[in-house]
């Protein structure tokens, strides 16, 4: 059967076993004693297993069943929760997760897996009971019947758990030994007609030597495959005969008692069957008749579910997204035209498909839109380990984890929010010997949120931390030359917390693993400033600090009020832009050598346009000035325009690697009337 169908969905409920696993094991180390957590950690692992064997990944199978018996042991009360098996079986995952990653990106997920399965087996036998000398005699007598009985393949205890349950559901096990004629010119291909055939009637299990072996020709001319099927003897016979160049094909059939599995425990006896482990159709796809669907499960339990959602590859969504871009810009050319013509029916239906387009826009950027959980849940387990190589005590608590982002801003928000969470670790969170003197609780509190605001999405990491030391930031700023030493004394509090961001800037003693070297948190700003975003600090010494970052909630079509400078038009985003106004020539002042406007008690200074962006002078203007006023965090400015042209949705495009520097410049969009727009980045012009 080819499997190529399901790699898809494989890959997906792949990834989200494997977190199930990671959120369970942590809040399994808070509490030890919780069969419950224990209960479905091993749920996923065993759906996992029985997944990775239906598409064929042994290693992943292999693996996930080690676990499995790790997790049984924990079950019954022979294996207690400590700290060195938690580190075990999250090695364990990683692994799982990097077989799952290689399969993703068309690898064949294979692992070199046998240290880890070693060390589970070690903590396995480790914690068990002594069993007594008469249980020994037991076990050495199975391991003896292992190598007299009269099946010809060896099978491991993940096999045999297979053959097992496949006989409780009345599946026969057939052991065929197929020979090939001397004289077979293309040994391979008559191997890859067996399977076809045998597969027609039943599932193979198993082969000997491996497929991999057999399709390399690396064998005589005999082989031996293990199947599980309904069909009669005969039946299966007859389906092999009927290929050429095979001499000749021996089939047995193999009784319960007959397969045993060659990997025996010596320290433990064997278990009885347990009911989770059976083979059912609602849980583990491993015979002939569950290969159609290899969760079963999810199938019978989530009918309704499945019928209301559906997969769909963000590449689709993509896709979508930029047609629905090339319909805004048509429809600005179509109400552009309406107005133009002032025909009153032609404005009524430009205005119902201006209507339904916006709401389709709204439909399709909501698709788009992912929680951010989808990058919170991997910090948990990260903040673990690092509390861990720091010797701190550290909770980490989530809030709004279900607030959702555009696609395009959650793939690239992750490594931010990483620099920014060990930031808060190293030199935020105190030891707890430090804290303890200071008569704050020994665990330390790290508080990662995420909320909406208008247009935007706030996320926030805020720490119980030590607070960032104007005078240490200051000494290390003019030390690498950042700041001059004259201008140290004039900066506010939240502009010293801003030179962190400069490149290079490093307040750690030692360079570590975690910090020291001065990169991360300029890279920080500068892909939170790329997104369209800011980020803001907030400190007091000795109570911690909050990090704030401001992201829009999706990249590509935006609200803008555009603007007309001699004959160029330009675009200015109104989540910058904080009011517009009219001012006369002698409301403007001169201070610093730069000219400034008295905006509502607060000095800001003005910026020409047709003076940056060096526009051609056909006209010279009237004694008042159109000033957009924008702000970027706590600072704002006067961006002076000709005209205002009125607000307008309009599709960022890049303009290119060719023009990727243009200075405050962001992109372009195409407007109504066939003209390109350029479209202002404020924050580089305030910066």
């Amino acid at each position: 059967m080819d499997m190529g169908q399901y790699l898809e969905v494989f890959i997906e409920e792949s990834k989200e076993h494997i977190q199930a696993c990671n959120e369970h094991l942590l809040e399994l180390e808070k509490n030890p004693k919780d069969l419950s957590i224990v209960n479905e950690i091993f749920r996923s692992a065993h759906t996992l297993k029985g997944m990775s064997a239906t598409m064929g990944y042994e290693d992943l199978a292999n693996l996930t069943h080690q676990m499995e018996n790790i997790l049984d042991a924990i079950r019954q009360s022979k294996l207690s929760v400590s700290a060195e098996l938690i580190d075990i079986v999250f090695l364990a995952i990683d692994h799982l997760e990097e077989m799952v990653q290689s399969i993703s990106e068309g690898g064949d997920g294979k692992s070199d897996v046998i240290e880890v399965i070693s060390q589970l087996k070690r903590i396995e036998k480790g914690n068990l009971s002594i069993i007594s000398s008469a249980e020994k005699e037991v076990a050495a007598a199975a391991v003896a019947e292992v190598a007299n009985r009269p099946s010809k393949t060896v099978y491991d205890e993940f096999e045999y758990t297979v053959l097992q349950q496949s006989a409780e559901q009345g599946f026969d096990t057939y052991e065929i030994t197929v020979s090939l004629r001397e004289d077979c010119l293309l040994k391979a291909a008559r191997v890859f007609m067996v399977f076809e055939a045998l597969e027609s009637t039943g599932e193979i299990i198993k082969s000997t030597p491996p497929v991999e072996q057999l399709e390399e020709e690396q064998f005589d001319n005999e082989f031996t495959i293990t199947l599980v099927s309904t069909e009669k003897k005969e039946t299966i016979q007859n389906q092999i005969e009927r290929i050429s160049e095979i001499e000749k094909v021996e089939i047995s059939q193999l009784s319960a008692a007959e397969i045993r599995p060659l990997i025996y425990h010596e320290s433990e006896p064997e278990r009885e069957p347990e009911p989770e482990r059976t083979l059912e159709k609602v849980d583990q796809p491993e015979t002939a008749a569950e290969t159609e669907h290899y969760d079963g499960k999810k199938q019978s339990a989530k009918t309704a579910a499945s019928n209301k959602t559906i997969r769909v590859n963000i590449e689709r969504l993509d896709i979508l997204m930029n047609l629905f871009e090339e319909l805004v810009i048509d429809r600005g050319r179509l109400e552009q035209i309406s107005r133009d013509l002032n025909n009153q029916e032609l404005h009524e239906t430009v205005e119902r498909m201006s209507r339904i387009s916006g709401d389709l826009q709204n439909i399709i950027l909501n698709m788009r839109m992912v929680p951010v959980e989808t990058v919170f849940n991997r910090f948990p387990r990260m903040v673990r380990q690092l509390a861990r190589d720091l010797n701190k005590k550290i909770h980490l608590e989530i809030v709004g984890a279900e607030t959702e982002l555009d696609r395009t801003v959650i793939d690239e928000i992750g490594d931010p929010l990483v620099h920014l969470l060990r930031n808060a670790l190293d030199h935020g969170i105190e030891t707890p010997d430090v804290r303890k003197a200071q008569g704050k609780p020994e665990e330390g509190k790290v508080i990662l949120k995420a909320y909406h605001s208008g247009n935007h999405v706030f996320i926030e990491i805020e720490d119980d931390g030590a607070g960032i030391s104007r005078e240490k930031v200051l000494e290390k700023a003019i030390a690498k030359k950042i700041i001059p030493p004259q201008a140290a004394a004039g900066l506010t509090d939240q502009q010293v917390f801003e030179l962190i961001f400069a490149s290079g800037f490093s307040t750690a003693e030692k360079i570590s693993d975690i910090s020291g070297r001065g990169v991360g948190l300029d890279v920080v700003k500068n892909t939170i400033e790329s997104l369209g975003g800011s980020v803001t600090i907030d400190s007091v010494i000795g109570k911690g600090s909050i990090f704030s970052i401001q992201l829009p909630l999706t990249l590509s079509i935006i609200s803008v009020m555009l603007v007309g400078i001699q004959k160029e038009k330009y675009a200015i985003p109104l989540s910058s832009i904080i009011e517009t106004a009219i001012i006369k020539e002698e409301d403007i002042l001169n201070a610093h050598n730069q000219k400034v406007i008295d905006f509502r008690g607060k000095v800001v200074p003005l910026l020409f346009l047709k003076d940056l962006f060096e526009v051609p002078v056909s006209k010279e203007t009237s004694g008042l000035h159109s000033v957009v006023i924008v702000r970027k965090g706590d600072k704002m400015a006067g961006l002076v325009v000709d005209s205002f042209i009125g607000q307008q949705e309009i599709v960022l495009k890049s303009l290119g690697n060719y023009l990727a520097n243009v200075f405050a410049i962001s992109g372009a969009t195409i407007l109504g009337d066939g003209q390109v727009a350029l479209i202002v980045d404020c924050n580089a012009l305030i910066k």
